[in-house]
């Protein structure tokens, strides 16, 4: 994603998806901003995952804090904080009602154009491995490369998006440079399927011992939730499993298909040769 004005690109994404962004400054709009976060995460009351004293701390500390208005109405929020790699943004919320419409493609563009401005090279955040149409946008829409899998990284939480189950992560980085570097894409008969969707909506491990490995993830890991807990637990234990143990061994995600495969590529030799199987 290179081009020559971020703000320009982040502009039209905006006006694109119909909202105006600006930074937070103002009391009542931290307190407004927690107030989404707590619908949208849907934490309850007496369990925020950001209050308004800390956000409004981390905006005036020089941490990155933006809300997307629709008109009068407020309708995201996305907040990061300075880290040694760069900038690591912590949480980003849309309503409902204006999901589907990029919002958050043009929350993360203001977001790359407010760490470019300040030498910022790169922004890093996490995300749940599970979720489909995140891996899509992290990966896929904006080029961001997953670094490591992070099996259970805050332990057990009680909102109603990850109650009852390991928060797995991936963490990923976004360069924010120019474009992604992508390969000319895998050898066909290299690739192998190391986990599939077998019958009644289960993980079916397959084999790890091609060049490339396609993972599936779930196409809707929140509906599988509500209908099959048991059978959600099994993909967060086989996805640990599969795509967690040879992240572990030094491959590399390097793509994410639209109807829910992971690419996963074994890493090369320092001469470009691909390295041998164990």
């Amino acid at each position: 994603m290179a081009d020559n004005d971020p703000w320009e690109a982040a502009g039209q994404a905006a006006t694109d998806a119909g909202v105006t962004i600006r930074e937070v400054h103002d009391l009542e709009e931290t307190h407004q901003a927690c107030r989404l976060i707590e619908r949208v995460w849907r934490t309850g009351a007496g369990n925020p995952l950001m209050t308004p004293e800390l956000l409004r701390v981390l905006s005036h500390s020089g941490g990155y804090a933006s809300v997307a208005y629709e008109g009068e109405r407020m309708v995201g929020v996305s907040v990061g904080l300075l880290a040694t790699a760069g900038l690591h943004s912590h949480i980003t919320a849309v309503e409902g009602a204006s999901r589907g419409r990029n919002v958050g493609f043009a929350l993360k563009l203001h977001q790359r154009g407010w760490a470019i401005d300040r030498g910022i090279p790169a922004v890093t955040w996490t995300f749940d491995p599970l979720v489909s149409r995140n891996a899509y946008f992290n990966l896929a829409k904006l080029g961001a490369v997953p670094m490591e899998y992070l099996p259970n990284f805050y332990g057990v939480m009680h909102d109603e998006v990850n109650a009852g189950t390991d928060t797995d992560r991936l963490l990923v980085r976004w360069d924010l440079s120019g474009d992604p570097v992508r390969g000319p894409g895998p050898r066909r008969d290299s690739v192998v399927i190391g986990l599939d969707s077998g019958p009644g909506e289960r993980p079916a491990a397959g084999r790890t011992d091609g060049d490339v490995v396609m993972v599936r993830v779930p196409s809707d890991i929140e509906a599988l939730r509500r209908r099959d807990p048991w059978g959600a637990r099994e993909w967060r234990s086989a996805v640990r499993d599969v795509l967690g143990g040879l992240m572990a061994k030094g491959w590399k995600v390097t793509g994410f298909a639209r109807d829910g495969w992971y690419v996963v590529e074994r890493p090369a030799g320092p001469d470009g040769d691909i390295l041998l199987r164990e």
